[in-house]
This record gives C-alpha cells, sequence and structure tokens, in this order.
C-alpha cells in the first residue's frame, strides 16, 4: 500500500520586513485564510494549525510552511520569535528560518 502523500501550503514571507507579532500576523491572514476574529497571538495560532476548525485554508491541507528571513523578529534571541516558534510545534505546521542571503 502507498503511502499518502501529503499537501501543503506552502507561506514563502522571505524578503518582507517582519518586525513585530503585528507584522507577522498581517503577513499571513490573506494567504492562510485567517477569519476577522483571529486572536492574533500565539495561543490563537497554535489551535489554528494543531486543533484545525479556524481557518478553511489551513484546514484543507495536512501542513502549514511558513518561510522567514532570520532578520527583525526572528533575529537570534527573540522572546516574541521563541512562543511563535513553538506554536508551530507538532506534525501540522513547520516554521523555516533562514538566513538572510
Amino acid at each position: 500500500m502507498a503511502d499518502k502523500t501529503q499537501s501543503q501550503l506552502v507561506v514563502d514571507l522571505r524578503g518582507r520586513s517582519i518586525e513585530t507579532l503585528d507584522d507577522f500576523w498581517d503577513a499571513v491572514t490573506q494567504p492562510c485564510g485567517l477569519p476577522e476574529w483571529f486572536g492574533r497571538n500565539t495561543q490563537a495560532w497554535r489551535d489554528t494549525n494543531q486543533t484545525r476548525g479556524i481557518s478553511d485554508v489551513i484546514d484543507n491541507h495536512d501542513v502549514l510552511v511558513v518561510h522567514v528571513d532570520r532578520h527583525g523578529l526572528f533575529a537570534a534571541g527573540s522572546r516574541e520569535a521563541r512562543a511563535l516558534r513553538s506554536a508551530f510545534a507538532g506534525r501540522q505546521s513547520r516554521l523555516v528560518v533562514h538566513e538572510p542571503s
């Protein structure tokens, strides 16, 4: 029996200035289909990715992959970025942080 191929929603934010969590929420709202009432906090993001039922766009994919550059919010040592990274934990979502080119 063949393994099921997982569908991925890939959101590539490389090259975009993301200095704050608000910048991150602004950047992912449209491509992830987040509703107006989305909580814009890391716990709401964790629920969206792991529990599902909040975004039809995310729910229609097995895995969400978000690519960002390692600067601004995602620079080394950012406490907010650590909290956000932890909200990506699990099989259904991944945050990929790229070194600047």
